[in-house]
Order: structure tokens, then sequence, then C-alpha cells
């Protein structure tokens, strides 16, 4: 049991997912490392016709993202995609 705001809840308090380690690799993927200690990769092609990533397609731009309070962000913070979404669609691969 935890308290939050003054309301208890069952079980134990879930800790937001953050990444700890991201790098670019060949072929517009992200390898990244999440606070849980896992990593993966994630395919970011498909995404990069889409407005909010499309000026990604710049590969000095892509590989210039940095983490910034536990997320990826590329442009100064212009650009970021959620911990999350890197998870849930992201692959466990060996880094290459």
């Amino acid at each position: 049991m935890y308290i939050k705001n003054g309301i208890a809840y069952a079980g134990e308090e879930k800790q937001p997912l953050k990444i700890c380690g991201v790098r670019p690799l060949a072929d517009y993927r992200l390898w990244v490392r999440f606070s849980t200690g896992e990593a993966k990769t994630f395919d970011f092609k498909k995404l990069l016709n889409t407005p909010a990533f499309s000026p990604l397609k710049d590969r000095s731009l892509f590989e210039s993202v940095y983490i910034d309070y536990g997320i990826p962000v590329w442009n100064e913070g212009e650009i970021d995609i959620s911990p999350e979404y890197l998870y849930e669609n992201g692959n466990f691969e060996p880094l290459r």
C-alpha cells in the first residue's frame, strides 16, 4: 500500500518509465536503455513521414539525440518521444 496526495492505493507505487541511455544506430534506429535496466531498439523509419518527426530525416539531426529529464529529445527539446511509446514499440535486440 502507498499513499499519494492523501489517497491510499493498494499495491506498490509504479515508478515512471525513463530513458537512461540512448544511441542513434544505422538505418534510423535508436538503441535505448530504460530505467528498468532493459534495453531495446526502436525503428524510427515508420515515424519519419509524420509531421512531428519529419525533421529527423536529416541524419545529422537524428544523430543529435540526447536525454532530457528521462526523455529522448532532439533540436533543443523541440522534438521528443515518450519512453512508454519506445518501450511498447521497441524490440529486444542485441546492440550491433
